[in-house]
């Protein structure tokens, strides 16, 4: 299981092509993979102003790859020995743009999980990018963190679900080597060039692609607020180590843009296999 974002990087058609020639992967949608079809097909950015790699990444997906990227599901309900049925989403079952973290409070959990089957009693979510497992009002929620822009340490981080059991794990890749590898085998090139048959951010403006998100928010659901959005930058009354480590220590001060991840991370290239890891280590 994937839980969406698949293709917005320097190797967009590489990792989708990779994803795709295995068979025993099931892909859920991100709203990064609904960004790149909107911009792939000329239409304006869904989720705010369209970073330049997304201009450019969505200009290299064929058509054919941007059908696929449209037709994903979101959510996707499996079978999971020791589970039961496992809802697979990106943000939450509702929202694939939703933000819930760790000590999200319970309430706002609840919103999210409300129109889930009672038998639905354990959720995989993304989007956030930060690992952690928790109980919410009896459900388990496991959010195996980002295989291609971690929050915290670096590396390509999954989770591993067996028996009952939930193993969160990180694979440690040489970050070097896979900025190498990518660097001589893709040419992005600058903002100034990405005038040539894709749409600039200035035009993105022109369409309306700056409207907010909260434009699209579904009507009775209330605005996340900063704590949600941000999360907490110190362990907080959780005493959970891993808020910490969310962010760089020069961040804690900053705006919430700036606690974004780097936006073009190595670490895919591990799990897809175009970069040998050193090996699978817990979180």
């Amino acid at each position: 299981m994937v839980c969406g974002d698949h293709a917005a990087g320097p190797q967009s058609v590489q990792v989708l092509d990779r994803l795709t020639g295995l068979d025993n992967v099931v892909l859920v949608r991100g709203n990064a993979d609904r960004e790149l079809v909107a911009l792939g097909r000329g239409e304006p950015s869904t989720v705010g102003e369209a970073y330049d790699i997304d201009l450019w990444a969505a200009g290299q997906l064929s058509p054919a790859h941007l059908d696929l990227l449209a037709g994903l599901p979101h959510p996707v309900v499996l079978e999971v020995a020791g589970f039961g049925p496992v809802v697979f989403c990106h943000g939450t079952p509702r929202d694939d743009d939703e933000v819930v973290l760790v000590d999200t409070r319970l309430q706002r959990w609840a919103e999210a999980f409300a129109d889930l089957p009672a038998e639905a009693r354990t959720v995989v979510c993304g989007h956030t990018h930060m690992p952690f497992v928790r109980l919410v009002d009896r459900r388990l929620v496991v959010n195996p963190g980002s295989i291609g822009m971690p929050y915290g340490r670096p590396g390509g981080h999954w989770a591993l679900l067996t028996g009952g059991d939930v193993f969160l794990r990180r694979v440690q890749v040489d970050a070097d080597a896979a900025v190498a590898q990518v660097g001589h085998a893709v040419h992005i090139p600058r903002p100034a060039d990405l005038g040539s048959g894709l749409p600039t951010r200035d035009l993105q403006r022109r369409r309306g692609a700056h409207r907010l998100r909260s434009a699209r928010r579904p009507r009775n659901r209330p605005a996340t607020n900063d704590r949600d959005r941000a999360g907490r930058d110190r362990n907080g009354a959780h005493g959970n180590p891993m808020i910490r480590e969310t962010f760089s220590s020069d961040s804690r001060s900053g705006s919430a843009a700036d606690r974004r991840p780097a936006r073009y991370s190595w670490s895919i290239l591990a799990r897809v296999g175009f970069i040998r890891p050193r090996g699978d280590v817990p979180v």
